[in-house]
């Protein structure tokens, strides 16, 4: 990745990390061996935090690979809480379904295989909390797709806004100005209170008006 912070200050950011329990570290390590991608310690205690704080419990998680953050997702909204996971690899569920048993949040979390797109459609609920993390040349129409589903004050959180820096380079390729136009969105929608965290990646925060 890179582009986005200092690699010094990176570096002491994840040192002053505490370390995560049995399960969440083989994720990591699982998904660095295998180039799986996955939001990583640091942005996920961000979004830990921003699920407790608002309060959430319905939380619909687009793109979730081996189920990393919907762990986090599915301990902060606590009992009662109540996840969907969505992934288009059957592998990557069936992995995940494994972890979510030995974390113990088996419970609250919905399995979904399929196109998270198609899913999110279908829902006629709201939910407080829409996670983002699909292929980032789609990010324009999970924007449209989204807020309609999201409760007044849920969030719609997206990682990857800042794309290792590309976002800020000249002649960007397709996926970039995807991320651009995305970003435009959801910072001049009156509909949403944007705020871009630089973090690792870039997380995009938006609170619904």
């Amino acid at each position: 990745m890179g582009g986005i912070t200092v690699p010094e200050v990176e570096d002491y950011l994840y040192s002053m990390l505490p370390p995560r329990d049995e399960v969440l570290a083989e994720m990591e390590a699982d998904a660095s061996k295998n180039k799986v991608a996955i939001v990583g310690p640091a942005v996920a205690r961000v979004l830990y935090q921003l699920a407790v704080i608002s309060g959430a419990k319905k939380i619909f998680e687009m793109g979730s690979a081996i189920g990393y953050s919907t762990i986090w997702w599915a301990r902060a909204a606590g009992d009662g809480g109540r996840v969907v996971y969505t992934d288009g690899d059957q592998k990557n569920a069936d992995k995940a379904r494994r972890y979510f048993d030995r974390a113990g949040v088996s419970q609250r979390i919905k399995v979904r295989v399929g196109d998270a797109f198609e899913f999110l459609s279908e829902e006629k609920e709201q939910y407080d909390v829409i996670f983002n993390d699909v292929d980032k040349i789609d990010y324009p129409r999970v924007f449209r797709l989204a807020l309609p589903r999201l409760k007044s004050g849920g969030l719609f959180i997206t990682d990857n806004v800042l794309w290792s820096g590309k976002v800020s380079q000249p002649n960007p390729d397709a996926t970039t100005k995807a991320i651009l136009e995305f970003n435009k969105l959801i910072c001049e929608s009156t509909d949403l209170f944007t705020t871009i965290l630089p973090i690792r990646d870039g997380i995009a925060v938006c609170v619904k008006k």
